[in-house]
This record gives C-alpha cells, structure tokens and sequence, in this order.
C-alpha cells in the first residue's frame, strides 16, 4: 500500500504541474499579461515554493483517499476529485475574483481548471490505489 502512496503521490504531482502549465503559461498567459501590475516579475517568482505548495497537496489528497475513503475504486476517485475539485476551485476562482480586480475570464478558468485537476487527480488514486 504504501508504495502505491507513494507512486499516487508523485502521479498527481506530474499531472498537476503539466496542467497548471497549459492552464497558467498557455490558456491565461495574455491575462497575467494584462495584468502584471498584481504579479511577480518572472525572476521573483518563486517556483520553488509553488512545487512544494503543489507536492503538498498532491499528498494531503492522495492521503485522503487513501486513509479515509472505505471503498477504494476509480468511482471513489471520481467523487472525491469532484468535492475536492468544488472545494478547491470555487474559493481559487470566485473567491479570488471576488476581492481583487482579475478579469471574469481570469476567475473562471482558475475554478474550472482546478475542478478538472482534482477530477484528475481522483481518476489517478483512484486507479493506482483500489480494492
């Protein structure tokens, strides 16, 4: 078990910095463009702490699934990458959006694309670690 954890762990890690790349340097790129008075200038980013943010939580989730959900199927992924997903997007987005000047567009895409992370990530653990 431990080393599906593991492997569940390091899968979602991947997948997540693969798609915040599509997500934040493809799909928003004009948008944190027109925007750059409210970011960092690409040499004061801290990426490295955005990988140990990322990390973080690949394994909070996959530990969740893990630990706490009783039937451990690609079902069981799906529903907590579903929950996850509106629990983690919606404040990401509209919670955003709703105290600092992003665009609409900006908001939107910051909730659908982590509601389809966590769907993803569900779709991971609950592939490599089931019954």
């Amino acid at each position: 078990m431990f080393k599906k954890i593991v492997l569940s762990i390091a899968a979602v890690f991947v997948a997540w910095a693969i798609m915040d790349f599509v997500i934040h340097g493809l799909i928003l790129r004009a948008s944190y463009e027109a925007t750059a008075q409210f970011w960092r200038p690409m040499p004061e980013m801290k990426m490295g702490l955005m990988y140990l943010c990322t990390l973080i939580i690949a394994f909070a989730f996959t530990c969740i699934y893990a630990l706490l959900v009783a039937q451990k199927n690609i079902g069981s992924g799906v529903k907590l990458g579903v929950f996850f997903g509106l629990a983690y997007g919606v404040p990401m987005g509209f919670g955003t959006y709703s105290y600092m000047p992003i665009p609409f567009h900006m908001a939107l895409v910051w909730c659908l694309g982590s509601f389809i992370e966590s769907l993803v990530a569900g779709i991971i653990v609950g592939s490599i670690i089931k019954e």
